[in-house]
């Protein structure tokens, strides 16, 4: 991984794969990172979890009394200005919520660079199971004030685990994939993680940050 220019990572786990690195300033929850004012290029992982399919909580328990769609704190919004005024990259969930809360246009599944917006900003869908993670976990990117990589576009293909197909045969294995067989909390932590190499690709992108930024071939 390329090194040199400081980004700061917002809205990161405590101790995670953004600590330990030279010129990288993580951004935990203890740190705020809503208060982050520059003035480095951001790579920022605002909370998702009120802006997902499941914004709501539980499928079997959903409370619409207690959860808001898009009730944060202000954290998504707070990303994304600092990724419009330092230039960096930030990422959620594919079919984030936020994205028409915002009004940023949704990318294709297909893969590729396109406007999210009329003030310099570029979003894309790519899946992080071709960049390390065991499931293919569709993600969208919005970039801004930076160079605009090609990436490894399309579907990751399949991951089965092959002591889950030896045990419970393809079916059932295909249908709880490779994080099927985490258990409890580790399942969501497991899910959420960012694999090292999606990592250094997002440092990478905001590395370049201003630079023009220019639609990949």
């Amino acid at each position: 991984m390329g090194e040199g220019k400081r980004i700061a990572a917002l809205f990161v786990e405590t101790g995670g794969v953004y600590y330990g690195l030279p010129d990288v300033d993580p951004w935990d929850k203890a740190r705020d990172a809503r208060e982050y004012a520059g003035p480095y290029p951001v790579v920022a992982h605002p909370p998702c979890e009120r802006w997902g399919r499941m914004w709501f909580g539980s499928p079997l328990k959903p409370d619409k009394t207690k959860y808001r769609l898009g009730n944060d704190g202000g954290c998504f919004h707070m990303a994304l200005v600092a990724v419009r005024n330092f230039g960096g990259v930030l990422e959620h969930p594919e079919a984030s919520n936020a994205w028409r809360w915002f009004g940023l246009n949704e990318p294709p599944r297909y893969g590729g660079w396109v406007r999210a917006d009329w003030v310099g900003g570029w979003t894309c869908y790519v899946e992080q199971g071709h960049y390390g993670h065991s499931g293919r976990k569709g993600t969208w990117l919005y970039a801004h004030s930076v160079e605009l990589p090609s990436l490894r576009w399309g579907h990751s293909g399949q991951r089965l685990d092959p002591v889950a197909v030896e045990r419970y045969g393809y079916e059932k294995a295909r249908r709880s994939g490779m994080t099927g067989r985490i258990g409890g909390k580790f399942k969501k932590d497991h899910r959420s993680r960012t694999p090292i190499e999606f990592r250094d690709l997002l440092l990478s992108i905001a590395r370049s940050a201003s630079k023009p930024a220019q639609e990949a071939a």
